[in-house]
This record gives structure tokens, sequence and C-alpha cells, in this order.
């Protein structure tokens, strides 16, 4: 496919940068994978504890046909490697007044879900699974691996947002279908999978429950780590040279006789290597902030990123206990006694809620080999300001909220307190310092129309020739299938300008 054997730089080996060097390699550049920590993954960073192991960020699995994309660029099949396991139901909802939902693929199963919790509104919710198909068709299988590189591309993109009115927000579009403020809750939640508000992220987003239903939710055998891992063995089969622990400090680039060339030097060191291309992984704001600081269309990047709404950030507590919780969901999440003020002052407010919404990981459900024989392991998320709305000094903060957050879940973990044998945090502080998230944001920029597609990042940076960019902050956004299709969107468009 390239003619003339390049050298490509990745740096940060998450789900985006681990996407792109297999396609990168398998299609003839010579790539090598920079990571500042010690594994591989990223946000899918694995923390192992007393036999107990946790996966750090990502544990909702969806359309895994973009992952067996990657495997069959080197004729080989995802199944051989790392083996999915279906998760039924998808997530279990449950309210402060006791209600429960089993939120799943199986229609019918849905079906009567919906008229247990809101009678009624059956007929509307059969129109928005319509809504949501016909959003699916239009924003994934139509844009979601396309490079938004110029004005025009939106506009051809526009028709179909305006039909599908999209600058309608995800709350307000499932609000048209169905009446009942729980049912509504249990189909807007998905906005903040990706780090979106329900309240003001794009209804472009209705398509994830699609996504959801067509291909199904999945947990892989082994924790996310092991398809991380198996994302490394294939990089590594086809050529690749991943360096662990291996910070990039900065990047100089050089421009003679119509070539460039970008000059990376990692920690404090003052060697630099050379590359003919860059791919960025890391946070976009660390990426123009960091990396690229002293060149001039760098500084106005940042001035434009800081100007932008930024995902909220996220409170993570790892735990394990020396007791198994029969009756988990494998994904549960638990709704506060607020939801709209709530998610207003998680985006908006200056300060950290006393109230909180959770997300509970339960990952031995599907697996018992992530823990010691009776045990469990967990993690427990709730959505938080990031650093530049609430300045929380989380050093003192994170064990008093942990231990609130414990004592919350008590209610559907009986003496949890008592139970709980290995824990650790990670705070919007940690975001900030361990994974260079600017403000602490875990999602990168906030999925608003306005910041979506054209408006994001670019996959191409134009004004710095060969610098490239995949992840959260780059089209199409969070999650992981928007991640790994942002390096296909990536990868096609450097394969165009080497051509």
């Amino acid at each position: 496919m390239v003619e003339q054997k390049r050298r490509a730089a990745i740096v940060g080996s998450g789900f985006g940068g681990l996407a792109a060097a297999i396609r990168l390699q398998a299609a003839g550049l010579e790539t090598v994978l920079f990571e500042a920590r010690d594994k591989p993954g990223g946000r899918a960073y694995v923390y192992e504890d007393q036999g107990f192991r946790f996966d750090a960020g990502p544990t909702v699995i969806t359309a895994p046909g973009c992952l067996e994309e990657l495997f069959a660029l080197a004729g080989e099949k995802l199944s051989d490697h790392v083996e999915l396991l279906p998760v039924t139901p998808f997530y279990r909802l449950l309210w402060s007044d006791g209600t429960a939902f089993d939120y799943a693929g199986d229609a019918e199963g849905m079906r009567a879900e919906v008229r247990r919790l809101a009678p009624g509104d059956e007929e509307g919710y059969a129109r928005f699974l319509a809504y949501s198909a016909e959003v699916f068709a239009a924003g994934y299988e139509g844009l979601v691996s396309t490079p938004f590189l110029h004005f025009t591309d939106m506009i051809k993109a526009a028709p179909q947002l305006v039909r599908l009115r999209a600058d309608r927000t995800v709350y307000d579009a499932v609000a048209k279908y169905v009446k009942n403020e729980k049912l509504r809750q249990a189909l807007s939640f998905h906005a903040l999978l990706v780090g979106g508000n329900p309240f003001d992220t794009s209804a472009i987003y209705t398509l994830i429950p699609h996504l959801e239903r067509r291909w199904g939710v999945w947990f892989p055998r082994g924790g996310t780590g092991a398809l991380v891992q198996a994302l490394v063995g294939l990089y590594q089969r086809l050529g690749g040279d991943l360096r662990l622990s291996s910070p990039v400090a900065r990047a100089r680039v050089l421009e003679h006789q119509g070539k460039t060339k970008h000059l990376l030097a990692l920690g404090a060191g003052t060697v630099e290597e050379a590359f003919d291309l860059v791919v960025s992984n890391a946070d976009v704001h660390h990426t123009y902030d960091k990396l690229y600081a002293g060149h001039e269309v760098a500084r106005g990047r940042v001035t434009s990123l800081e100007k932008k709404a930024w995902s909220m950030s996220l409170f993570v507590l790892y735990f394990g206990t020396d007791r198994k919780y029969p009756g988990t969901a494998h994904h549960t999440v638990l709704f506060g006694p607020r939801y709209r003020e709530l998610l207003m002052e998680i985006f908006e407010g200056t300060a950290l809620p006393e109230d909180f919404s959770l997300y509970l990981h339960a990952p031995t459900v599907s697996d018992p080999a992530l823990a010691p024989p009776g045990c469990e392991t967990f993690y427990v998320l709730a959505p938080v300001p990031h650093l530049g709305h609430a300045n929380v000094d989380w050093e003192k903060e994170a064990p008093r909220y942990g231990d609130k957050i414990l004592a919350a879940l008590e209610r559907w973990l009986p003496d949890l307190r008592k139970h709980v044998v290995v824990k650790r945090t990670f705070t919007p502080r940690d975001f900030a310092t361990e994974l260079g998230a600017y403000q602490g944001s875990a999602f990168s920029l906030a999925p608003r129309l306005t910041q979506s597609a054209y408006f994001r990042a670019k996959n191409r940076d134009p004004g710095i020739p060969g610098l490239y960019l995949v992840g959260a902050g780059t089209h199409p956004g969070a999650g992981v299938p928007g991640v790994i299709n942002s390096a296909k969107a990536t990868a096609q468009t450097v394969f165009e300008d080497l051509a």
C-alpha cells in the first residue's frame, strides 16, 4: 500500500494508539510505539493486588467487528487470541426508591421490562428503537471512520444530521418518544459512557442503544487487559516495536527541501530520534501544550482547546472482597435521587456534589478467575467535576469520598466495608498527572454537536505536517469503538498522504 518505507512514531498505547500502530505496521511502515507507563493500554491499564486483578478503565466492549478488522489485517482471527464473553443483562439499573430494570439485548425481555417499568410507553419505546437504528445507519455506518478534515466534509454530512435532528440533546430525543422519567434515564445514560451530559450531548449518540442491540455487550476473559495483550501480540507479530516506560518529553519539527522530520526526545534525555510522521494517542491538549510546545501552530491549538468544553472527570474506587455477592450483575448503574440537577453540578458546578450516581463493575460475575477463590473483584466510579470546575484537594477528599461510596453500596452489598480486603483509588488529580488529561477530564472534549466531526481535533493536523491524532479527543470520540475507529480514519489519511 505504501511504496516507500517510512518511520512512524505512535505516542501512547491506549486502544487508539494500538489500533493505529497495527494498521500502519500492517501497511508496511516501520513503527515504534512509545508508552510512558510500565504496561501498555493507556486508560486500559491493569492493577494486580493479592490475587485480585483490576481493569483500570474501559470495561464495556461493544462493536467487536472493529477489533476483528485489526486481526484480519494480518490474516488472523480475534477469537484465536482472546475470548469475548457475552454480558447479560447489558446493565442492571437501580434507583434510590428500589426500582430495578434489567437493560438487555433480548427484544422480548426488554419489552417486558419496559411494560413493567413504564406501562403506556411500549409504543414510544418501539419508535425510539427505530430512530436509534436510523441514527446508527447515518452516524456510525456512514461517518464513524470518515476523517472530517475539511469543512466541505461537514457540509456533505449536514443533510443527514439535520434530518435526524442532531441539534437536539440525547435526553430531548429520548423524551420525544417516552414519557416515564425512569425510562428516559434508562435510554439516555449512555451519553455518560462517552463523557457527555445527556442534557447537552448531541442526539447522534442515541445510536448507542442500537449498536448494543445489534452486536451485544462483551467482556474479555481475563479482563480488558487480556484484550490489550492480544492487540500488543498482534502488533509485535507484525514486526512493531513497543517501548514501555518511554515517555516522550518533546517533539521538534524540521522542514527542509519539502521534507519533514519529527525529532522525539524521551524523558529528560537530550538524544532525539527521527521519524517521518507522528501519531499521537496522548491527550490532545497534552500533545500541543507539552509535546509540540515550541511550535507556533501548537500554541494556537492550545488557546483554542482551552476555550472548549471538556468532559467530566471520574472518581474510581477499586476494591476486592473476601466473600462473593450472589445475584450481582456484571454492570450496574445506580441512579441517585437526582438526575438532571446532579448532572448539571457534575458538568458545570464549582464543588463536589454531596450525592452521586454510580457505575459498579463486577467482572468476576463473568470471569471468577479475576479474584482469589471465594472472593470478588469490583470497581465503582462516580462522575465528578473536572479540576477546571472544582479544584478539589483529592489527596484529602479521596478517603472520605471512597468510604461514603462504600457505605452507599451496602444497601445492595451487605456489610461491604467489613469484607473489603484490598482497595485503591484513582481521582481527577491522577487523570491529570498519570494520564496527562487536561483538567483531569476522563473522556477528553465533551461530545457536543459543536465539538463533533469537523469541529473536533482533526485526525491530521492541518498546520503541522506529519502530525496525526487518534483517541477520544479526535473524531469520532470516546469509547472503545470510537477510539479504534479514530485510528482507522487516521490511518486512511496517512496512507492517502504517503501515496
